[in-house]
């Protein structure tokens, strides 16, 4: 039995099972690993990933496909065996490389293992017939609706929602990039190098870094294991989104001026802001949580950066001592984290429709607290990694509403492929997931 498939196996049992969050689960079960094994191979690790992230992304889909051939209702399949059958599935149907014997016999040695003998025969039996032309068949569907769902494994209610705000091909376009690896890139921390001395030191090393699109930001290709780098642990770079760091710079924040970032963790943009600043000036980074701040900690320390004074606080929550005492407010608000399926595949079936209502009141007390804290002529930048117009335009167009003294600019909706030309001007942006970056909503305010 390969281990590297009972591994990802574990890991999928507690995404389903304990509703984990993929990457802390895929995480945690790598380290258990190297502790009872010694160092993986970075080969191995790319495949575990490659079987968690696909499984789970696809899920939708797969499950849809097992249906077909089994007499067992899904609800009465054993979590271990149904996941089995989940991975060796979309090794079938979506990884090339691997021979269906291979995925066969394997999901069969491993529910001998995890289920019993007539399990096993069950899993033999539904993964014999599964063929590509199952997949391929899910696009002859009629109805709209059903079809880009089964087609791109989206929950319906995110479709339903998606086609209430675009058309249809946009909507299929959207939900196809949800399933796509996400792309790999770093920030140069201007604080220690530059991009062409960063570049130089990673090709030295084999890593393939080009320039991507924002100023100093690269895409990398042919790494693994990319935190146990020299030039990470010596605060080099940061892995960040190039979308995400946008978010940052859209803000503009100098060298001279009091920035909050109310909703700081992981520090990513926080951190950012700090090197647009040039380590001059003050940043503010809140959390709600005390173990999120220390992840806003350690990015500091990691990146020699010691403006930011980092604070368990509530965003929700009015604090009297801040009024009006910021020059700019960074808001990257809590959301349903529609824009980053690619990234965090479970969220697809984590979040309800339910949870909207729910997330746009933490979101519209966030901006209407922290908007106290900034001072006149201040600018605010709302921001969230979802795609729906509830957690976007419907907060902001509230919020202007019943707050006569802020204003937006200009408002520009983005949905071209990506956003070319980073254009330094106050507008309210949306940039759909991609091939190359995440979705993304931003949104600059002015107070009067």
């Amino acid at each position: 039995m390969d281990k590297m498939r009972e591994i990802a196996l574990k890991v999928l049992y507690d995404i389903d099972k304990n509703e984990a969050y993929s990457n802390i689960a895929l995480d945690k079960m790598l380290k258990e690993a190297r502790k009872n094994s010694g160092e993986m191979d970075s080969r191995d690790v790319g495949f575990i990933s490659e079987i968690v992230y696909g499984t789970t992304s696809w899920r939708l889909t797969i499950d849809e496909i097992i249906k077909k051939y089994s007499n067992i209702k899904m609800k009465k399949i054993s979590p271990w065996i149904l996941n089995i059958l989940r991975m060796s599935v979309y090794q079938i149907l979506f990884l090339d490389k691997v021979p269906k014997s291979a995925a066969v016999n394997e999901g069969v040695a491993l529910a001998k293992r995890y289920g019993h003998r007539a399990s096993s025969s069950f899993v033999n039996a539904i993964l014999r017939k599964i063929e590509k032309k199952d997949y391929e068949m899910l696009f002859e569907i009629k109805n709209d609706v059903e079809r880009i769902s089964k087609t791109t494994s989206m929950p319906v209610w995110i479709v339903e929602r998606l086609l209430k705000q675009d058309n249809i091909e946009m909507v299929e376009q959207i939900c196809q990039a949800s399933n796509l690896k996400p792309k790999l890139y770093i920030r140069v921390n201007t604080l220690k190098t530059n991009r062409q001395l960063l570049m130089k030191e990673l090709k030295e090393k084999g890593i393939c870094a080009e320039k991507a699109e924002l100023e100093n930001f690269l895409l990398l290709e042919g790494v693994k294991n990319i935190e146990k780098l020299k030039e990470f642990q010596d605060g080099k770079f940061t892995i960040q989104d190039e979308m995400a760091g946008y978010i940052s710079k859209f803000l503009n924040p100098q060298y001279d001026e009091k920035v909050l970032d109310a909703c700081s963790s992981p520090g990513g943009k926080t951190t950012y802001m700090a090197e647009l600043m040039k380590n001059q000036g003050e940043i503010r980074a809140w959390d709600l949580h005390e173990h999120r701040i220390k992840l806003v900690d350690r990015a500091t320390q990691r990146l020699g950066i010691d403006i930011i004074t980092t604070e368990v606080k509530d965003a929700t929550i009015y604090e009297e001592m801040y009024n009006q005492y910021f020059d700019k407010v960074l808001l990257d608000v809590p959301c349903l984290g529609i824009g980053v399926l690619k990234r965090k595949p479970d969220i697809k079936w984590k979040r309800k429709e339910e949870d909207i209502e729910e997330i746009t009141k933490v979101q519209q007390k966030i901006l209407e607290n922290c908007s106290n804290y900034l001072k006149s002529g201040g600018e605010m930048v709302y921001s969230t990694c979802s795609i729906l117009k509830e957690e976007n335009e419907e907060v902001i167009y509230k919020f202007i509403k019943d707050n006569p003294n802020f204003e937006i600019k200009e408002i520009c909706n983005k949905k071209e492929e990506f956003i070319q030309n980073f254009v330094e001007k106050d507008k309210f942006i949306q940039v759909f997931q991609n091939e190359k970056t995440d979705g993304f909503f931003l949104c600059k305010m002015r107070k009067k």
